[in-house]
């Protein structure tokens, strides 16, 4: 080790590097002027095996801004390509990003510690490769509150700002968001390949995927549609839980969809108020075609994408081929469907199933739809109104009549479920959260840190999403809906 280096303490196994020679290109990343450490989240570290008694925060805003040399660490950019609402790219890659370092944590899964903001790559098309504070700390802000909602996610690791000025519509402070996935493979690094018609890369990379993310499948002679299949299975579970707390991704392309199921890049998403399945909040989403109600549809359109890549490996027979990835693809839809009634029968406290679940789970949303009715603030409702207090619920509604009349069937149904009262009431509380990341909130909490360095708000907001089940007075702020001045919200890709 050079005097230069920094010895991070983590367990370094780089296997990407040493078994997809093609699938990247080094790169060490800029030398930040003058970074500083913003915000680290220890516990996080320390499960992923940081020496964080021989590590200062001067050699942390170092290592995690790009800029130094860690022991044992091959920083790379990835390659991989991606449709972007609907269009094919054939190379796009990490523009503005690095994986650090693939590390065993402590108890020995396989990591990926990746650099958001850390220079300009061979894959950056133009871009100048930087980040700026705001859409970093969004970042750090919704993939945490995420994990605390149990969602698959990136996870934030630190935020570092740099010492720039970075440009964007005027000066704003630079700033790296280091984060951690299960790892970086998407859809779209298969099409890269694919693409081009490198079958053999392809097989690759999907040999190496089924060894680090699916090693059941090693041995069976149908691993490939196996794969499909698992990653089918896995998108369905992950947007059934984004449709069950009201998430809209924004920018589902796919290179944004990762092969372990994990949401990643929260660049213009947002978590709907008012409930409306036509929910869009990106601002290049003028065709809506990631709205909220489209998000299964899009994830069958995307995983159809990722069979294409596959077909050569499924069955020599291409005729064949499609037709058994075409069975998995269309086995989505139940499958989505069945996580989706099981979240929402968990909502509405039923611990089983009846025919009727469905219905009385979509009539719901259509009185919230037709009412305009907040969604995270209703579903939370509903467990107090078990416990007596039935006014929260009516008044968010313009004409509680008609929701008291699907009370009436939701109370029928509730007296053929087993579940005891108490029992029912907590259980609901552990999947209706009290706090999301409310879009005004979350706006409000970035001008403060940008416009005045102050970071206590972030920090008071962060500590209510990550506790997001639990009602906390001091965080009772944080449970409001936007007042009526703050209007419709659109999102950027800022990051």
């Amino acid at each position: 080790m050079s005097d230069s280096e920094i010895d991070s303490g983590l367990n370094i196994d780089n296997s990407f590097a040493r078994e997809l020679v093609d699938f990247y290109s080094l790169f060490a990343g800029d030398k930040a002027p003058s970074p500083k450490l913003i915000k680290f989240n220890r516990p996080l570290a320390k499960t992923l095996g940081l020496d964080l008694d021989n590590l200062s925060d001067e050699k942390l805003a170092a290592m995690l801004s790009g800029g130094a040399s860690v022991k044992g660490s091959i920083p790379l950019a990835q390659a991989y390509a991606g449709h972007q609402f609907g269009g094919f790219s054939p190379q796009l890659g990490d523009g503005r990003a690095l994986l650090l370092a693939e590390v065993l944590d402590l108890n020995q899964q396989r990591r990926d510690i990746h650099l958001k903001g850390s220079g300009r790559t061979v894959f950056s098309r133009g871009g100048d490769g930087k980040a700026v504070l705001g859409p970093i700390l969004r970042e750090y802000l919704l993939g945490e509150a995420m994990h605390s909602l149990n969602v698959p996610t990136t996870r934030a690791l630190a935020v570092v700002t740099t010492g720039e000025r970075v440009m964007r519509q005027h000066l704003l402070p630079g700033a790296v968001l280091a984060r951690v996935a299960s790892s970086h493979i998407r859809v779209g690094t298969f099409q890269f390949f694919a693409a081009r018609g490198q079958s053999d890369k392809v097989k690759l990379l999907a040999d190496y995927t089924i060894e680090r993310h699916f090693g059941h499948l090693k041995d069976s002679p149908d691993c490939y549609l196996g794969l499909l299949g698992e990653v089918c299975d896995k998108q369905a579970s992950l947007i059934a839980k984004w449709m069950n707390l009201g998430f809209v991704h924004g920018v589902m392309n796919t290179d944004n969809m990762t092969i372990c199921g994990e949401t990643i890049d929260y660049g213009p998403c947002a978590f709907i108020d008012n409930f409306d399945p036509s929910a869009v909040f990106s601002s290049i989403d003028s065709q809506s075609r990631y709205a909220y109600s489209n998000q299964p549809a899009a994830a069958i359109w995307n995983l159809s994408r990722f069979a294409e890549t596959l077909l050569p490996l499924i069955n020599n027979d291409t005729e064949q081929a499609v037709e058994l990835a075409t069975q998995v693809i269309n086995s989505f839809e139940q499958s989505y469907q069945q996580y989706w009634l099981t979240g929402m029968r968990s909502k509405l406290g039923l611990s089983n199933q009846e025919p009727e679940d469905l219905a009385l789970a979509n009539e719901l949303l259509e009185i919230l739809a037709a009412q305009k009715v907040d969604f995270t603030q209703l579903f939370r409702a509903l467990g107090n109104l078990l416990q007596g207090g039935g006014e929260t619920a009516n008044m968010l509604f313009t004409d509680p009549e008609v929701f008291q009349q699907w009370q009436q069937r939701w109370s029928a149904r509730l007296s053929r479920d087993p579940l005891r009262s108490k029992l029912r009431v907590e259980s609901m509380h552990m999947v209706n959260p009290v706090y999301i990341p409310r879009n005004y909130q979350v706006e409000q909490v970035i001008t403060a840190a940008e416009e005045n360095a102050d970071f206590a708000p972030f920090e008071k907001l962060l500590a209510a999403l990550t506790s997001p089940f639990e009602q906390n007075e001091d965080f009772d702020e944080f449970s409001a809906p936007p007042a009526d001045e703050f209007g419709c919200y659109t999102t950027y890709c800022g990051t």
